[in-house]
């Protein structure tokens, strides 16, 4: 239970404990500024950056305006009221909560004489504009983009969504960080049920903050810490968040985050994205078509093909093209290793790289990998043909953490592959499939439609089915309204 403590009647102990919590003299940005207005002492507790001046310096203005005759009685509610000329103004008798909103932004008046404190919301953030993300662009559609700024990204979703049931519950996580959270769904449809989960697993967390933000939450609410596949859906996009709560999910708006994370979330969640739907029906299928072709070789390709290298009478005569005429001083598997180790160098490479260099390492890592490698002997042209097929099913996931677990089960494919041939890629993908089927995402199977199954809505993640015919939520949300 957390602490209170009790707000005086007398100003001078609430602004000694108040300079002593927020330790304003060892904290330049921290700042109290004693005032006098009609005879009646006061004082300003506010975060130097966080706060509008313009704003905070018109109520100043406001209230050096006052008489003693307008303090009388009621002193509180009548400056709230009548002499605070602001939105979102409200009033605590706990110096603790007073403390906390303050470090969050908020500007706390304490008034002699009175035993609440006031706090006034006139904060403001360095914030960027609200631009696509990169991770998520279309050729077609909405270039806004979630904001690291949790009220504005939650203004994003209610532009999108002008529903009164919309919900946008508030709460804090972190017991040094206080990071603002917010839980948002729409109460007519959501399942009671699942929006009860979120909250709760979100109440059990108990650490000192959330230093990567959602990430952070979803490893507290997950479970399940080393299975590579996540069981949460991250979007950047306000017009796929919206999408979503139209079906039913819960999301969680983290503050200081451009992600907002969907619960709960399916495998295929993962692999849609919103090119689809920005285009007419049939391009979106076959757009959808060619994703899940090139997901799932980048899984299973690249195993395939070594088996069928390192066992020619697996191949028919018409296909033994598709061996290597030779396969190198180096082994083919630890061939694979190393270009599979390396890329994923070059990509840590690019990330950390000037955007102004990026086009020079790509040139040098063309050069050396792709034809400096070959000549001297470390690989053979179709390890690296098949590996550039399998890195560009991993670029084409929609989901960069799906990417990521694909690209793992690869390996673990390929480990299976070279110790025991065409057996072990068989249990291989039997333990892929049964371990995803494991899954839960807040007690949604992970594998649905698939497993278990249903042809209404698996028909309906296969093929992009024009929005017109597409009547009914998702059944595995138990939305409260089922028909759309």
């Amino acid at each position: 239970m957390e602490k209170k403590h009790l707000a005086s009647k007398s100003i001078d102990p609430n602004i000694v404990y108040m300079n002593k919590q927020l330790r304003v003299d060892e904290n330049f940005d921290v700042i109290q500024k004693n005032v006098e207005y009609a005879h009646k002492r006061m004082s300003f507790f506010y975060i130097d950056g966080f706060v509008k001046d313009d704003m905070l310096l018109y109520i100043m203005q406001y209230l050096s305006k006052l008489e003693e005759s307008s303090l009388q009685g009621h002193t509180i509610e009548g400056l709230i009221n009548s002499y605070i000329p602001y939105v979102e103004v409200e009033q605590t008798d706990d110096l603790e909560t007073a403390i906390r909103n303050v470090l969050a932004g908020q500007t706390a008046l304490i008034v002699d004489g009175e035993e609440h404190v006031i706090l006034i919301d006139a904060r403001t953030y360095p914030v960027r504009g609200p631009q696509e993300p990169d991770t998520e662009k279309v050729v077609r559609g909405a270039r806004d983009g979630y904001v690291e700024t949790i009220v504005f990204n939650t203004s994003l979703t209610r532009r999108r969504v002008r529903d009164r049931s919309l919900r946008m519950d508030y709460m804090q996580i972190g017991r040094r960080s206080q990071t603002d959270i917010c839980i948002c769904y729409i109460e007519d449809i959501a399942d009671p049920k699942q929006v009860e989960m979120v909250k709760e697993s979100l109440k059990k967390i108990d650490t000192d903050g959330l230093p990567m933000g959602e990430k952070t939450l979803e490893e507290f609410i997950s479970g399940r810490h080393w299975n590579p596949y996540p069981v949460v859906r991250y979007t950047e996009r306000p017009d796929t968040a919206a999408a979503h709560l139209y079906d039913g999910h819960v999301l969680v708006i983290t503050d200081g985050s451009p992600s907002v994370m969907i619960t709960p979330s399916t495998y295929w969640n993962h692999l849609q994205h919103a090119e689809e739907y920005r285009n007419k029906p049939v391009v979106g299928a076959y757009l959808r078509l060619v994703r899940f072709l090139a997901v799932w070789s980048s899984v299973f390709l690249l195993p395939f093909w070594y088996l069928l290298s390192v066992n020619q009478g697996l191949l028919p005569s018409g296909l033994s093209f598709i061996g290597p005429d030779k396969l190198g001083s180096i082994p083919l598997f630890v061939q694979f290793l190393l270009i599979e180790i390396g890329i994923d160098a070059l990509r840590m490479a690019t990330i950390h790289t000037p955007s102004s260099l990026s086009s020079s390492l790509g040139l040098v890592a063309a050069i050396v990998i792709g034809q400096g490698a070959v000549e001297v002997g470390f690989f053979i042209n179709e390890v690296i043909v098949y590996l550039a097929i399998a890195a560009v099913g991993t670029f084409a996931t929609p989901s960069y953490e799906l990417g990521l677990a694909n690209r793992l089960t690869r390996l673990a494919l390929l480990t299976l592959s070279a110790a025991f041939g065409v057996i072990g890629y068989i249990i291989g993908i039997t333990i892929w499939i049964l371990w995803l089927a494991g899954i839960r995402s807040f007690k949604m199977p992970y594998l649905w439609p698939f497993l278990p199954f249903s042809y209404r809505a698996l028909r309906d993640v296969i093929i992009r089915s024009p929005l017109p015919l597409k009547n009914r939520r998702p059944t595995a949300l138990h939305p409260q309204d089922p028909d759309r």
